[in-house]
């Protein structure tokens, strides 16, 4: 194999031609990706010298043995090995970023919880000090469950970054721009975007437009993936072509640095002499992804009725048993109501999942008023909840003609 020179004190990044530069399509795929030509070992994944000197280096997000079309992993060619991105930790105390069980006794869960967007504050808040936890399910040390939480964000990290062994992160922007710079490639990021953060990636989180704020869904048990569709088909809903996995970039700059580990619900920091995004090559099926909700076809009745919420699907984490999640992530956009003689709404329900709702844009037609852009509102398990006594009389007594629901984004 012929041999390269690395460039040094750089940061490069690969690129793709076409309407999408700088991200390649698909959900699950097996990609490869290289910043600088050569960088990629074909044929083999552990040669004996890699070229540019680098270091071989499988990232495992699920156990070697897992079955076939379960298994991910993706081999990453650095110039350091991980080993060298970790020193002697230090245990740090990031007071409202929560992980299950978080039992206050004083906090009563059993009712119907309705919360206002919370305020970006004036002191600086980075990725992991603007983190505030609103609700937890399940136990982080067993790998079941999940906890919700809001991000206020009004300062990049600089030459700090963080990874977290507990799970990964589902992102989703209410206002303001954020650029995740990960092992794996570049992410841009939105409202009416989302995002999927591995476990165990490392990244710096740093404010493009700001001040930002949004909602994470923090899943400590299986990885999330596509629903199946069962009689709907091959079509419609979230569809694999509209997820966008970030090309190779890496950085080569040996500065004082900080990694934040999030670890068993504990936060522990590890000083080193250089940024650990220097990946310059990877290929593999274990990345983060992007997603624009407004590509989400929705279905629905078209005669009469109201089906289930779970056609509304985009992504579910599974549990050990069948057809029952850890986490559905859930979405209501725009949409035609066509159905005749029918309540047009959200029906009252009990359900044996808790229910965690968060307003992106917009109204939902269930909770016309209050529930206003970056609100919340929590119903748990088996507990009665329901369209507001105004949506009620108004979807009771509506004309019985096509309806297109807009301005609308909730999950």
């Amino acid at each position: 194999m012929t041999s390269h020179s690395l460039p040094k004190g750089m940061i490069r990044a690969a690129s793709i031609a076409g309407p999408h530069e700088g991200y390649m399509p698909g959900f699950g795929n097996d990609f490869e990706t290289e910043a600088l030509p050569g960088a990629l070992p074909q044929g083999m994944n552990s040669p004996q010298k890699c070229n540019y000197g680098l270091y071989g280096e499988q990232l495992s997000g699920t156990a070697f043995t897992a079955p076939s079309h379960q298994n991910e992993r993706t081999w990453c060619y650095r110039i350091r090995p991980s080993v060298k991105h970790t020193h002697r930790f230090k245990k740090i105390a990031v007071p409202l970023w929560r992980s299950a069980p978080c039992i206050d006794p004083d906090i009563i869960s059993l009712g119907q919880y309705r919360w206002d967007p919370v305020t970006v504050p004036n002191e600086r808040l980075t990725w992991i000090t603007g983190m505030r936890t609103m609700v937890t399910a399940g136990d982080v040390n067993t790998q079941t469950g999940m906890a919700s939480h809001m991000y206020l964000v009004n300062a990049s990290m600089e030459d700090e970054y963080f990874f977290s062994a507990d799970g990964e992160l589902l992102v989703v922007p209410q206002e303001g721009r954020l650029r995740f710079c990960t092992e794996l490639g570049v992410i841009d990021l939105e409202p009416k975007e989302i995002a999927i953060l591995p476990r165990g990636l490392v990244y710096r989180v740093e404010v493009l437009e700001g001040p930002a704020r949004g909602f994470v869904c923090e899943n400590y048990g299986q990885k999330f993936q596509l629903p199946g569709r069962g009689p709907i088909g091959a079509n419609c809903m979230a569809n694999r072509r509209d997820f966008k996995t970030p090309v190779a970039a890496y950085e080569d700059r040996e500065v004082p640095s900080k990694v934040t580990v999030k670890w068993c619900g504990q936060f522990h920091v590890t000083e080193i002499g250089h940024s650990p995004l220097d990946v310059v090559a990877w290929h593999g099926n274990y990345a983060p992804v992007k997603y624009d909700l407004r590509t989400y076809c929705p279905v629905g009745a078209v005669l009469f009725d109201h089906p289930d919420p779970s056609i509304f699907t985009v992504l579910t984490a599974p549990s050990g048993i069948e057809g029952t999640a850890n986490i559905d992530f859930v979405l209501f956009r725009e949409r035609w109501m066509v159905a005749e003689n029918t309540f047009r709404p959200p029906w009252y329900h009990k359900n044996v999942m808790s229910e965690m709702m968060g307003n992106i844009y917009g109204v939902y037609d269930a909770k016309p008023k209050g529930f206003v852009p970056g609100g919340m509102s929590l119903h748990n398990c088996m507990l009665p909840h329901g369209p507001d006594k105004g949506a009620f009389e108004h979807a009771s007594n509506e004309p019985m003609v096509p309806v297109k629901q807009s301005d609308t984004m909730s999950f």
